[in-house]
């Protein structure tokens, strides 16, 4: 029969990224609620209601019923253990399944006999994962017996960064469960967190394969803009007036060119192209949209450097995956960065949103910083003492989007290069004494 949920439902939420927090936030609204999450740092900076990926505003966190912890223990009794955390791939582009097997032997240590606990993964996995790969791990480190002393489900998150539309809270939710009964189990728990409703998946690998098919399909359509983007380059022709026309039909799809990072389409292809060569198939679509849009940081720089001598000053803005969030997972602005290096020039790097400390940790670089920010007349101003001779507009946040002709300018020196990757100053005219580039 299947259980009633209600205020007193214990759901514990394993790993407090961008996925897991905002989920998390919201189950303590309707459900007794804790989150998990193994960096103690984390923790503490969520207790003082900072939340670093900036998914969840301080009033909201220090308002929230969340309980917090780094304490696996803690989680002891919970009735619905929902795992949310990262599934990279390794430096073979290969699937990195350590840190959901970490999970599974974390919630296996506290899954207690007779609870018929329902443990569900939000964690992108290949089909067949949860049920071949995470079940057994929680028999083996709990000792008990999947299908009788706890159950399997699956639900695909959907977290865009920064994206504040499409929040955990509105969207439909997958959901799947190993049999009926935890499958309505999941579609009242979830029911209560979104008005989106719910989407019951036929089965587990269905709802696993729906989620690695969402974010394949959007790389091959980029892919296919930033192939088309390389050929008019050599027509004379921009890309963006290209789309600009080609979107007034009413079922163009409506892609721009530009460099594929993050830790959903830059990386999902690959869990599903990594299955299918397991099974026999050679996937050719998939891996060469792959190869198309990992080689874009490279393309990039070498178009940039062929208007260059050899030694330039390049001012690259924006290190982060994406625009307005301060996600450096996958950046492939990284990718443009050691290219330019590698052709000889000197790169200096400005991003206002992302963390100092992990640019330094996960990519060595030193940002232009002073104290927490550096605004963009502190830019200008060193640019004054000694100028650019190219700037690179890697990543349009707002505050590089909104930027007059007058301040793009004092960034560069006369006869300089403005490099534009996302078109976002298509409309500045900065006259005659810069060179332009942009896809």
């Amino acid at each position: 029969m299947t259980a009633q949920l209600g205020a007193k439902t214990r759901v514990a939420v394993i790993g407090l990224g961008y996925v897991g927090l905002p989920l998390a936030v919201a189950l303590a609204r309707h459900f007794d609620t804790i989150g998990l999450d193994i960096n103690q740092g984390r923790i503490e900076e969520l207790r003082r209601g900072f939340d670093r990926t900036d998914e969840v505003p301080e009033d909201v966190m220090k308002a929230s019923a969340l309980k917090l912890t780094s304490a696996v223990e803690d989680c002891r009794g919970a009735e619905y253990f929902i795992v949310t955390v990262p599934t990279p791939v390794d430096a073979d582009n290969m699937p990195d399944l350590k840190p959901v097997i970490s999970a599974c032997r974390s919630v296996g240590s506290v899954l207690e006999a007779g609870s018929r606990a329902v443990v569900v993964f939000e964690s992108t996995v290949y089909p067949g994962v949860t049920e071949d790969i995470c079940g057994p791990e929680l028999e083996r480190v709990s000792g008990l017996k999947r299908g009788v002393d706890f159950f399997l489900g699956y639900s695909p998150e959907r977290i865009n960064p920064g994206d504040r539309e499409h929040t955990v809270d509105r969207i439909t939710k997958v959901i799947s469960g190993e049999n009926p009964d935890v499958l309505e189990q999941l579609a009242e728990l979830y029911g209560r967190v979104t008005t989106g409703g719910v989407f019951r998946a036929k089965n587990i690998k269905a709802a696993e394969a729906a989620k690695v098919i969402e974010n394949a399909q959007r790389d091959i359509n980029i892919a296919f803009i930033n192939e088309v983007a390389m050929i008019f380059q050599r027509m004379g022709l921009s890309a963006y007036d290209v789309l600009e026309a080609a979107g007034t039909k009413w079922n163009f799809l409506k892609f721009s060119p530009g460099l594929v990072g993050g830790h959903c389409i830059g990386v999902d292809p690959y869990y599903l192209s990594f299955r299918a060569q397991q099974l026999g198939h050679d996937p050719e679509v998939i891996l060469a949209g792959r190869r198309i849009n990992d080689g874009m940081g490279r393309y990039v720089a070498d178009s940039v450097s062929e208007g260059l001598a050899k030694g330039s000053r390049i001012l690259v803005l924006g290190l982060t995956f994406k625009e307005n969030v301060p996600d450096l997972r996958n950046s492939k602005v990284v990718d443009v960065i050691r290219r330019l290096e590698e052709n000889g020039h000197v790169v200096r790097v400005h991003d206002p949103l992302a963390d100092q400390h992990e640019a330094e940790e996960e990519y060595g670089l030193n940002l232009l910083r002073r104290k927490a920010d550096i605004r963009l007349d502190d830019l200008a101003r060193a640019a004054e003492k000694e100028p650019f001779d190219a700037v690179v507009a890697a990543v349009p946040h707002k505050v590089y989007a909104d930027m007059t002709a007058s301040q793009v300018a004092a960034l560069v020196r006369p006869g300089g290069l403005v490099a534009d990757i996302k078109g976002m100053w298509r409309d500045l005219d900065l006259g005659d004494g810069y060179r332009r580039w942009q896809l």
